[in-house]
């Protein structure tokens, strides 16, 4: 019988050795944000400013909008712009949910940065009236 990746993983738990850090993530979940900037114009403006605050040099910006490309209706919550901008050390990635008005960011970095200032930057520029945020070390 075939098993599958989930029951692999399931069965066998390694655990980490502590390592020097290989880099580090910032994930921010904002809610009650000005869903007018949900627009890649708005979003791209977005990347190019949050870039200067935390001194990362862009790469490559990829776009994709949730309720453009299905056929089918989706549910409202999913309508949104996915966004992914590379930057030369890893990636940011955001998700925009318009009529719920929320963004999500994830910025991974193997380089530091200023999770200070990348949270309040992103909390101002969606005029967020909550943002929760976590940020790591990975291994």
């Amino acid at each position: 019988m075939a098993r599958s990746a989930l029951d692999v993983a399931t069965r066998r738990v390694i655990p980490m050795q502590p390592q020097a850090a290989y880099g580090m993530e910032l994930v921010m979940d904002l809610h009650e944000c000005d869903h007018t900037l949900f627009n890649r114009q708005s979003l791209t403006t977005f990347f190019v400013e949050l870039c200067k605050h935390i001194d990362m040099e862009r790469e490559a910006l990829h776009f994709w909008e949730y309720s453009a490309r299905l056929k089918e209706k989706q549910p409202p919550h999913l309508k949104g712009i996915s966004a992914v901008q590379f930057i030369q050390t890893s990636n940011i990635t955001i998700h925009t949910l318009d009529d719920l008005h929320r963004v999500y960011v994830n910025i991974f970095s193997c380089r530091e940065f200023d999770v200070g200032k990348a949270v309040d930057f992103t909390t101002k520029y969606f005029g967020a009236g909550w943002c929760g945020h976590h940020s790591f070390e990975r291994s």
